[in-house]
């Protein structure tokens, strides 16, 4: 109901509610206090199937005494709970509020488990098996659905398990990132470098900058169109970590491998993001899953 952008809805399914509930205590209302004329034999006179006839008995008092006992529940229910429209009712209960409450409960519970661990260092606490066993548990819970079990990505998620970091590697860099997530963003290019032949000599060339296969000849000519690519690749190509910008030396490819990748990435652009995790993780969930991340691709202190 917060979503809506004028009074008009608010008040349309408030009332709309209000009138059906009513609209049900008139109609039992109305079946009590009409008469039916019926025949000496106490039936109305209706037919069906040549044999089928209907009697003038009243409604039985069970089922009265429960359509009451609805239309009431009903109003009682809608006073006390959100019902009409944007009205919270007299609890003030909603879901957004309940799950918030059972998440603080949570927290509450799980803080002794981690408060061992508050002041340690991530390099340090990458060496506590107890920790690393509960910063697997997160990683599998938060992580593993993106970056798999084994915390090697796949096309288009990095793979946490080697040196290459697009935005830095420490654990200071680690924890931004799972706090506030990231979002990654290579616009398309093509119109800056020139025609598509000149967009596939560029993507030669940047196959060359690490010693992937290519063709020479069409590296050599597209060499000059890496200038549209060096304000965030670097002249030599080796990336920018302040912007998330992939080093294109290495030969780790994060959505692809090869001239018709390398082509459409150019053509097309790339968009990546990863969701902020500070809404679903606390602080101190967020120190033991970096431990656990930074120690994917470093040796743990011990």
């Amino acid at each position: 109901m917060s979503d809506f952008t004028s009074d008009f809805w608010h008040l349309y399914v408030a009332g709309l509610t209000l009138v059906s509930i009513i609209a049900c205590a008139l109609l039992l209302w109305i079946s009590g206090k009409a008469k039916v004329k019926a025949h000496q034999d106490n039936t109305t006179g209706h037919v069906w199937d040549e044999d089928l006839r209907e009697l003038n008995n009243p409604l039985p008092k069970w089922w009265v005494y429960l359509f009451v006992i609805t239309v009431v529940f009903a109003l009682a229910y809608g006073l006390l709970y959100p019902m009409f429209g944007r009205y919270a009712g007299v609890l003030g209960w909603s879901s957004q509020g309940q799950h918030t409450a059972e998440v603080q409960r949570q927290q509450a519970a799980i803080a002794p488990l981690y408060a061992e661990f508050r002041g340690q260092p991530p390099e340090k606490l990458a060496g506590d098996a107890k920790a690393m066993a509960i910063g697997e548990r997160l990683f599998m819970n938060n992580c593993a659905q993106c970056h798999g079990s084994d915390a090697r990505g796949s096309k288009g998620f990095p793979n946490l398990t080697d040196s290459d970091w697009l935005h830095g590697g420490d654990p200071a860099t680690i924890t931004k990132t799972i706090t506030e997530g990231r979002q990654a963003m290579m616009p398309p290019m093509a119109a800056a470098v020139g025609s598509a032949e000149d967009v596939r000599n560029l993507a030669h060339y940047v196959l060359s900058l690490s010693g992937s296969p290519h063709d020479a000849l069409r590296a050599s000519q597209g060499q000059a169109k890496f200038a549209a690519c060096a304000a965030c690749h670097g002249a030599n190509g080796k990336g920018n970590t302040a912007i998330g910008a992939p080093n294109l030396t290495d030969d780790i490819w994060l959505h692809g491998w090869g001239e018709e990748a390398v082509v459409r990435a150019v053509t097309k652009g790339i968009s990546n993001h990863m969701p902020a995790q500070n809404q679903l993780l606390t602080a101190d969930q967020i120190h033991v899953l970096t431990a656990y991340v930074w120690g994917l691709s470093n040796r743990p202190a011990q």
